[in-house]
């Protein structure tokens, strides 16, 4: 049996260089983010944790990494604030006015929890091996106004932002509010645990909220 090459061997020799280059990317990618072998990323995956690698390697700050620098030196200029805010109780809720007058909206931020590895190693299949450590924290802001929720820290930050001397406030209803939240809940369950094909029984964990009106 004979094989033939169609390709001149300068086209021949770039079209495996780029060969070896992408499979070199593609390992990384992989060991990097623990991405199964030979499975490139999907529409559905998700891409933050490649957009903040992209950037490390850059050396661009991102909004994200923005506002962890704000948290460290909240931190660092209020000792004792790490210690308080450990000790708040689950479902902390407060409340302020939000900064566009006549708007209306409510924050929630909560661990979504993952895939525990280690625990599936140990033969943990079960919903026992999904954990909030293994996870993410994720903030939710529902608009009254336009009926939308924003998921994007970044666009969430500037509304929720308080000093000390913020005055709390509120003015909505509590049935209001409640069926806020359950509508959040059930865009969390529809949207990220319907995407990660977590088991029955696993649950995001809500850690705070508050109300801007």
């Amino acid at each position: 049996m004979s094989f033939w090459n169609f390709l001149p061997p300068d086209e021949l020799d770039v079209l495996l260089r780029l060969y070896a280059l992408v499979s070199h990317k593609t390992l990384r990618i992989s060991k990097t983010f623990g991405i199964e072998g030979r499975q490139l990323l999907r529409p559905e995956d998700d891409y933050e944790a490649l957009k903040e690698f992209v950037h490390a390697y850059e050396g661009t700050t991102t909004s994200e990494e923005a506002m962890h620098l704000e948290f460290q030196k909240l931190l660092k200029e209020n000792p004792g604030l790490e210690d308080h805010l450990n000790a708040l109780p689950k479902r902390v809720f407060s409340g302020k006015q939000h900064p566009a007058e006549g708007s209306k909206a409510v924050f929630f931020c909560f661990s979504l929890p993952a895939l525990d590895v280690t625990k599936q190693d140990a033969g943990i299949t079960d919903a026992a091996a999904w954990t909030d450590e293994a996870g993410l924290a994720k903030w939710y802001l529902y608009d009254l106004n336009t009926n939308k929720i924003m998921e994007e820290a970044s666009d969430i930050i500037d509304l929720i932002r308080s000093k000390p001397d913020t005055p709390r406030y509120r003015s909505m209803e509590d049935n209001t509010l409640s069926g806020i939240r359950a509508m959040i809940e059930k865009h969390v369950k529809n949207s990220y645990f319907k995407r990660v094909q977590a088991p029955v029984g696993v649950k995001a964990t809500l850690h705070a909220w508050m109300e801007l009106s």
